[in-house]
């Protein structure tokens, strides 16, 4: 019984029986836990979790946050939605998602409308644009604009998000065609990288985390709100925390400028119907004056967005 994530199934990882001595190997497996905390580890990423016993999660992640409340396990698991939900229930306190695999604004619409609903009592989702071995076609296909309104959309629709190493430099070769594969993938080869090259996007996620840490409005789930446009290529939403108001608008589309009429819903940001308001863009510098109805043209590129504070 090797480990599975189908399709996929791991012959190079060993099984191991767990039903012949659970107790023993939640013993280990936690002594090895604090050996790793003591160098100063606090973030665990579990691979493939829903591969094993939910109850021995439920045991380990019990038995160190007993002492260490602070340590964040985080499920690598892509599966059904019910074991997801169910491995956030018994004590993952953060989750990957689907966000990989949601690409439109219909699909992203409904999908961080359920994250930010019943289920963000219980899972705390983490946007990863890309992993190790989940190279979208949209980032194979877009290029350097796609990973740049992917960074964009993850960094402001979660609290919480990632990036798998060589995303500052848009790596996009898959194995073979259809494949999410990468060529040279870093988890059979160290990787040199020229991480001084004049294209990189590290500015603009330097700048996006700079963002992130300034407005109280992203570091939460539950204020997700989205607004109305008149373009499927183009997605408008907003967060809000007390006086802090972030409002996002970006446009989905990797090879094209897009144009659009942004409907705001105002009573969302706390405001009359008729009121006007100064949009001050965190990405650019620029400041408009905004009402109910606003135009809006994005082209795709390094900033392919609007990340507006309401002042």
């Amino acid at each position: 019984a090797y480990a599975e994530n189908p399709p996929k199934k791991y012959q190079d990882i060993y099984p191991v029986a767990f039903d012949a001595d659970l107790d023993g190997i939640t013993a280990e497996t936690v002594r090895i836990l604090r050996h790793w905390m003591s160098h100063g580890v606090r973030i665990f990423r579990v691979d493939n979790p829903h591969t094993k016993p939910v109850l021995f999660w439920e045991r380990v992640i019990a038995e160190i946050n007993r002492t260490d409340p602070d340590v964040i396990f985080l499920a690598e698991a892509f599966t059904r939605p019910a074991m997801m939900r169910t491995l956030a229930q018994i004590g993952f306190q953060q989750s990957y998602t689907y966000f990989t695999w949601r690409t439109t604004k219909q699909e992203l619409t409904e999908y961080l409308t359920e994250l930010a609903g019943e289920s963000a009592s219980y899972m705390r989702p983490n946007l990863f644009t890309n992993t190790p071995d989940i190279l979208h076609a949209s980032l194979q296909d877009g290029g350097r604009a796609a990973f740049a309104l992917r960074a964009v959309l993850a960094a402001t629709l979660s609290p919480t998000w990632g990036i798998y190493s060589g995303y500052e430099l848009a790596e996009n070769t898959p194995l073979r065609p259809g494949s999410e594969e990468y060529l040279d993938s870093e988890k059979y080869q160290l990787k040199a990288r020229d991480w001084d090259t004049p294209d990189t996007l590290a500015p603009l996620i330097t700048r996006l985390n700079e963002i992130r840490r300034a407005h109280p409005a992203l570091h939460r789930l539950r204020n997700l709100r989205f607004h109305g446009t008149d373009n499927e290529q183009v997605l408008a939403y907003s967060k809000r925390d007390g006086d802090d108001t972030v409002i996002v608008v970006v446009n989905l589309d990797p090879h094209h400028t897009q144009e659009t009429t942004v409907s705001l819903d105002m009573p969302q940001l706390g405001l009359e119907h008729g009121a006007s308001l100064s949009v001050h863009d965190e990405l650019t510098g620029a400041t408009y004056t905004w009402g109910s109805s606003n135009y809006v043209r994005l082209e795709p590129g390094s900033a392919p967005a609007h990340v507006f504070h309401v002042r």
